[in-house]
């Protein structure tokens, strides 16, 4: 019989080359194990997925349950499921005004392609603008509007009108017109290195689009649901989109997203054609339990302030050390920046012999990503800390 390992090798159709993957058999909290018995700590929380740590109990707890009354029923808001109902409930209660009907989706690249439908349906304008080194997901409109040529002119032609602009860049606002239906864009780009906006840019957005009547989109897939020390990273910048797009942290694990709008601009979707948008499983029982369960953890264990403190924890331990040349946080999400003469890759290897989960970034090749469960302690923290730093003295003996 073939083990797991030659399974994987064999059947798995993944990006990239896997030449020593690792089998997880448990996960519970910052943790997981493989099938060898080894512990690694998960500084990625599966790309800001596991916001409330892996297997948090309540969540478990609210998929059991889930799975005890109904799975899939049907589609087509034929029938009232509570769970769908209560979350879309207590996020629009956390949100502005103008962000209070929710469309449930199945992941983020699903949230993307519904939102920048929703803006060409209400302004039936044909422009889309997305930024440079911007990943919004894999599917046809999301790759369209992702910021890098080298991963999307494989799959060209893709959707048409599309216009690139630098993140942080003011004067190239000019650039969205009355021929602009929307314009996309990461509060905080992520894969870029976690790029944080300049003091007034997302202001600055936000009025160029108010003045050209064009759709303003967030995605907040990977910043979303306390990651940046507030509920949404929009919060920090005082600006409200048009449609928030939202997915990862979102499930506590299961997957699950959504694109948020007004009601009345989301009505659009109900008439030519009646049926705007559309999912099987979008809003599935047992992902909108689990979700709801993760909301109300994140707002009533305070992991919002925790995300804040350790990701400041972590910053203040590594920002000085000889190896980094800069790090870049919000709340609990940082970038680390490598000086030049380090090698990436050698210290990807001493991670992982030192049993710690960390990832790369997709469009900076000299930083690596530290975004740890909300829920991580200070013990924890200290614990994280301690094994970055033998890291990187197995590599230049420091």
């Amino acid at each position: 019989m073939l083990t797991n390992r030659q399974l994987f090798q064999l059947h798995m159709g993944l990006p990239g080359v896997v030449t020593d993957p690792v089998e997880i058999v448990r996960a519970e909290g910052i943790f997981l194990i493989d099938d060898e018995g080894n512990k690694y700590i998960d500084l990625v929380s599966g790309v800001s997925v596991s916001n409330v740590g892996h297997r948090h109990p309540k969540v478990v707890e609210a998929i059991h349950n889930q799975l005890d009354a109904y799975m899939h029923v049907m589609v087509y808001g034929k029938f009232i499921h509570s769970p769908q109902v209560q979350l879309a409930g207590l996020l629009a209660k956390n949100l502005p005004d103008s962000l209070d009907a929710v469309y449930y989706v199945n992941s983020g690249s699903e949230a993307i392609e519904a939102a920048l439908k929703l803006a060409k349906r209400l302004t039936n304008r044909p422009e889309l603008v997305h930024f440079a080194n911007a990943y919004h997901g894999g599917t046809a409109g999301a790759l369209s509007m992702l910021g890098s040529e080298t991963m999307k002119n494989a799959f060209r032609p893709l959707v048409p009108s599309t216009r690139m602009l630098r993140f942080n860049d003011f004067g190239q606002l000019k650039q969205i017109s009355e021929n602009t239906a929307a314009v996309l864009v990461e509060p905080v780009q992520a894969e870029a290195g976690i790029i944080l906006p300049e003091a007034g840019f997302l202001k600055a957005l936000r009025d160029r689009c108010n003045e050209t009547g064009s759709l303003l989109i967030f995605d907040e897939i990977q910043m979303g649901f306390g990651r940046s020390g507030k509920l949404f990273a929009f919060e920090h910048y005082n600006v409200v989109p048009d449609i928030l797009c939202l997915a990862k942290g979102m499930g506590g694990g299961m997957p699950i997203g959504a694109f948020i709008a007004s009601k009345e601009k989301m009505l659009a979707l109900t008439h030519h054609p009646e049926l705007g948008h559309i999912t099987t499983f979008g809003g599935h029982p047992v992902s909108c339990a689990a979700s709801l369960a993760t909301l109300q953890l994140i707002l009533s264990m305070d992991l919002l302030s925790n995300a804040e403190k350790q990701g400041k924890r972590f910053e203040e331990a590594l920002v000085s050390h000889p190896f980094v040349k800069s790090v870049r946080r919000l709340g609990l999400m940082l970038g680390v920046e490598l000086k030049n003469e380090i090698d990436i890759q050698d210290v990807m290897k001493a991670f992982k012999k030192n049993y710690l989960v960390v990832d790369q970034f997709l469009f900076h090749e000299h930083a690596f990503r530290i975004a740890p469960p909300l829920t991580i302690t200070d013990e924890e923290t200290e614990l994280s800390i301690e094994k970055i730093v033998n890291s990187f003295r197995l590599i230049k003996g420091l």
